[in-house]
């Protein structure tokens, strides 16, 4: 069985695989995993309680872009699962090739989203993860992650903007019955929603019109329940696809291992 992890800014998502079927899944907030312990005492209910036995993980994977957190999760697999945890970044051998300028800063959930989009379409792909930041992402024909757009995303905008306009308060994310609002609250809704939808779909038709292909637009990431229905431009939808990524990198390292005698 397999141990994912995918760590974010914002969350750490873990999922027990048994096969290609998930078994457990859950998502916590990123400062919780402080420290070896607090993680662990958070990862073992949740395998007890989807009736997982411990000694049955014979691989743990990680796609994380807060390095702190590195040794934590390292220690974990360690000590508690008795393996060695693989570390997704551009060195990896996905089977998808990093194929930018710089291939070191591309994030280690990119890369993930870029394999998973890859299997499932069997050709170009692009992979709009919706979290703390808006990340396109796009696969090429070849297999080869070819580049894409960062923007920030619609929770960091929203803050951004209620911290430094007096008059506007804070509210939380839902999407609002029409455009045209007659309350702040609704309006400051209008603008996130519908500004971030054509936003999302201003970046694709650019991206397929430079990409010079038809591809497949995926969405991913935390706001996807939020965005994916007001925009037009998806023709799939998977908030997991990140870990999805993982495992089918994890199914490559494990097919490799030699049979036991």
């Amino acid at each position: 069985m397999l141990l994912a992890l995918n760590a974010n800014n914002t969350r750490v998502k873990i999922a027990a695989y048994d096969g290609e079927r998930l078994a457990a899944f859950a998502a916590i907030a990123t400062a919780r995993c402080r420290d070896e312990a607090t993680f662990g005492a958070l990862v073992s209910p949740l395998l007890r309680g989807a009736g997982l036995d411990p000694a049955a993980f014979d691989a743990v994977a990680v796609a994380s872009v807060v390095p702190m957190y590195n040794e934590v999760f390292a220690g974990l697999a360690r000590r508690r699962f008795g393996v060695e945890a693989l570390f997704v970044d551009a060195t990896t051998d996905t089977g998808v090739r990093v194929a930018c300028d710089w291939p070191e800063e591309v994030g280690a959930d990119r890369i993930c989203n870029a394999v998973a989009a890859f299997g499932r379409f069997a050709g170009p792909a692009i992979v709009v993860d919706l979290g703390t930041a808006v990340c396109l992402t796009v696969v090429s024909a070849d297999g080869e992650l070819v580049g894409g757009a960062i923007a920030p995303g619609p929770g960091i905008a929203l803050d951004a903007l209620t911290a430094r306009a007096s008059l506007l308060r804070g509210t939380r994310l839902s999407t609002p019955p029409r455009v045209l609002a007659r309350n702040n609250s609704d309006a400051l809704q209008s603008g996130t929603v519908y500004g971030y939808a054509s936003l999302i779909e201003g970046l694709v038709v650019r991206t397929r019109a430079e990409l010079g292909t038809p591809a497949p637009v995926v969405a991913t990431g935390g706001f996807t329940e939020l965005l994916a229905p007001v925009c037009r431009c998806f023709d799939d939808a998977d908030p997991n696809l990140t870990l999805d990524g993982l495992r089918r990198i994890s199914d490559r390292f494990r097919a490799r291992r030699p049979s036991p005698s």
